[in-house]
């Protein structure tokens, strides 16, 4: 199979970290001796559970326990403060209370120490009063320490032997390729204090991060040779730029990251002012820059906990072409997952006649050689078969991964026989194999550790092994899709520069100065012509031409639908005159008239402006169902015609489009191409627009025409 290396690098020999050459995270991660402030002898204390921990995971350097009232904790020696150190140390871990935590930090920076750890809360509600960790932070900041905490539960650097943690896992920690970076200390202990499956490289619960943040642990991973998958548990990203350098940086070097975001309440979108700031959600912004960097996306611990195993399992840059093949020795179990397949969009491999062949001379009467199989029959002589035919199938052309979709349980032959097969056949054909436990509370803890040994993850639940399964899928495949040229549509010179002159002045764009850039940038916009007066009318007319669809102008009101603002299907100067009178007097004399635009399927295309990320493009299904639906997609910008085809197969309304229940199919292309330019657009002048809808885009047989648009101007912070 293929297994990615996993390096377990000898701890290296103790060295002073050097704050001048930025060795800080070195200090943090890889200390040459720590100190232990806050030591203690009572049992299953923090403190002495800090101590025992720093002993048990084979650590090499000095450790040194601090605390006046003891002479000797876990037999080592104790100190009464860190000016009495005997040697140099690296590392401070402070685990006191709030009150006596600043004295602790600011005698750990006057001893030189450039790093610490901090396990208390420091959130200002204790005796040293609520300035606390601002006072913390000025500190740290100042004396240019990397520091952990406050809040933290804890780092462990397994390969280097390396557990600062007060309280005791329930497991023993493996080393492996994963670095967890957590920003919430119970998803840390979680998954490191409970889940033997996991091998860590590296794991940190990164507190409130007033030094050191989690971008800083995420490029110290990348460093690391150890480092194979990276997972990431965030709330925020604090510094932006940097976490996207970081992410830059996995791709370069083919490491998977996986990512759950918490924190994607739609509160902010309450206060948007256009139809695409109100669907798009606090989340947009991270869903387009996840997907830009091939970021696989989870939601809750276990599908994180799934994703982490399976990639830190598999190498996917060695992933072969193919499609996923499944195992089963249950009719009925077969037909739940496949089920769940369909629903979750995980593609099931089409077997060759060969395979099928090989099968059909394994199986019992009345089973079919067929994906995914139903392998259990009468139970004679299976284990012959079950080895033949999971050759079988893990050889056949269009497979990609093999998976076992059985109740593993301990004691059961039927499983462990299962199982082997399935280590045997990845072993043999260089091909991943996944066991999957449909059913979560299956007793099975002996045969999930020796299916791991062998190579093999075993992950809890349907959903959670098909995610997982899709995951891989969807990075290899969206690799391969960032390796192939994708060229941004051209755009007229000095385009850009004319518009954003006109976006600068004070004066905001009304409808037709915002479908003139868009027309400017190469998207199909209607004709259109002012009307300020009943005199205006007929120039307007015969510019325009029969049968046009007249629109209220007037200053203030952005969707003009809600308030009868539009009336279409015009085909007489007279129907004109009269939709003119009946607009003027409700709405003001401010009107446009514009061509009738072809029918076709309602699109909505948007930009927002983030303030963490910038510029973000949005495609939704449009209308008046807009915000109802929700059916949209982001990305950032710029991108080209084959990446927004990719976001159109991503709407619900993608079926639509293709030529569902009669309807003619849309010109996808030429859809795409102006979801590109609109990208072009925002690349080009985002900084200065806070939203754009442009809604409908309607799209058809004949190509797209991007018939009503919204402009809100934004200034540009300096």
């Amino acid at each position: 199979m293929h297994s990615r290396p996993r390096s377990h690098p000898q701890a290296l020999a103790p060295t002073r970290a050097d704050p001048a050459r930025g060795s800080g995270m070195d200090a943090l991660l890889r200390p040459s001796g720590i100190a232990l402030v806050g030591a203690s002898n009572r049992p299953g204390s923090p403190g002495r559970v800090m101590v025992e921990q720093a002993l048990g995971g084979g650590y090499n350097g000095g450790i040194f326990p601090i605390n006046p009232r003891e002479t000797e904790i876990s037999g080592l020696p104790c100190h009464p403060d860190l000016a009495a150190l005997p040697a140099p140390v690296d590392l401070a871990v402070i685990a006191l209370g709030e009150a006596r935590t600043e004295a602790a930090l600011a005698d750990a920076i006057a001893r030189g120490i450039p790093a610490a750890v901090i396990f208390a809360g420091c959130d200002g509600t204790g005796a040293t009063g609520d300035g606390v960790l601002a006072r913390l932070t000025a500190m740290a900041r100042e004396a240019g320490m990397a520091l952990c905490g406050p809040n933290s539960m804890g780092l462990v650097n397994p390969s280097f032997g390396l557990n600062v943690m007060a309280y005791a896992p329930r497991v023993a920690l493996r080393s492996g390729n994963i670095a967890l970076i957590a920003q919430s200390g119970s998803a840390f202990s979680a998954l490191t204090y409970n889940h033997d499956r996991l091998g860590f490289s590296l794991a940190v619960s990164t507190g409130r991060e007033i030094a050191t943040r989690s971008e800083d642990y995420l490029h110290w991973a990348l460093d690391r040779p150890e480092t194979g998958v990276i997972g990431l548990f965030q709330e925020t990203a604090r510094d932006p730029d940097r976490f996207r350098d970081a992410l830059d940086r996995a791709e370069a070097r083919g490491i998977p990251v996986v990512i759950l975001k918490v924190g994607r309440s739609e509160v902010a979108a309450q206060f948007a002012a256009s139809h695409s700031g109100a669907i798009a959600g606090n989340a947009a912004a991270y869903e387009a820059v996840f997907r830009a960097h091939n970021v696989i996306e989870t939601h809750t611990l276990d599908d994180f906990a799934a994703c982490l195993q399976l990639f830190s399992h598999v190498d996917p840059l060695a992933l072969p072409d193919g499609r996923l093949s499944g195992v089963h020795d249950s009719g009925g179990e077969r037909e739940m997952v496949v089920d769940r397949a369909e629903d979750l969009n995980v593609p099931y491999a089409v077997l060759s006649e060969h395979t099928k062949a090989r099968l059909s001379e394994n199986l019992d009467a009345g089973l079919h050689p067929e994906n995914p199989l139903d392998a259990w029959g009468s139970g004679q002589d299976f284990e012959p078969k079950i080895n033949n035919m999971m050759n079988a199938l893990i050889t056949d052309p269009d497979v990609g991964v093999l998976g076992l979709f059985v109740d593993i349980r301990d004691g059961s032959w039927t499983s462990g026989t299962c199982v082997a097969a399935l280590a045997n056949a990845s072993a043999a054909s260089g091909k991943p194999g996944v066991v999957v436990s449909n059913f979560s509370g299956v007793n099975h803890a002996v045969m999930a550790s020796d299916a791991i040994a062998a190579g093999l993850p075993v992950i809890e639940g349907t959903d959670e092994g098909l995610r997982a399964i899709r995951a891989l899928f969807d990075w290899r495949d969206a690799r391969r899709h960032a390796a192939t040229a994708d060229p941004l549509p051209h755009v007229a010179p000095g385009i850009a520069a004319k518009w954003r002159l006109r976006l600068t002045k004070p004066a905001p764009l009304d409808e037709a100065e915002a479908l003139s850039l868009l027309a400017d940038y190469g998207i199909p916009t209607p004709r259109l012509a002012r009307i300020a007066t009943p005199a205006d009318i007929d120039a307007a007319v015969a510019k325009v031409g029969l049968p046009l669809v007249i629109k209220t102008a007037a200053s203030g009101v952005a969707h003009k639908s809600d308030v009868d603002g539009v009336i279409v299907g015009l085909h007489s100067t007279d129907e004109v005159r009269a939709a003119y009178a009946d607009l003027s007097t409700r709405l003001g004399p401010q009107a446009i008239v514009a061509e009738m635009a072809p029918k076709g399927a309602e699109l909505a295309f948007g930009i927002l402006h983030d303030d963490s990320f910038g510029p973000l493009v949005m495609l939704a299904t449009g209308g008046i169902w807009i915000e109802l639906l929700k059916d949209r997609t982001v990305a950032l910008p710029p991108f080209g015609p084959a990446a927004a085809r990719r976001m159109i197969d991503r709407l619900r309304l993608a079926a639509m489009l293709t030529g569902a229940r009669g309807r003619p199919p849309a010109d996808l292309d030429a859809v795409a191409d102006a979801l590109a330019r609109l990208s072009r657009l925002a690349a080009d002048l985002g900084d200065l627009i806070a939203e754009m809808d442009v809604n409908p885009v309607l799209a058809g047989p004949g190509g797209c025409c991007a018939v009503d648009a919204l402009l809100t101007p934004r200034t540009p912070s300096t």
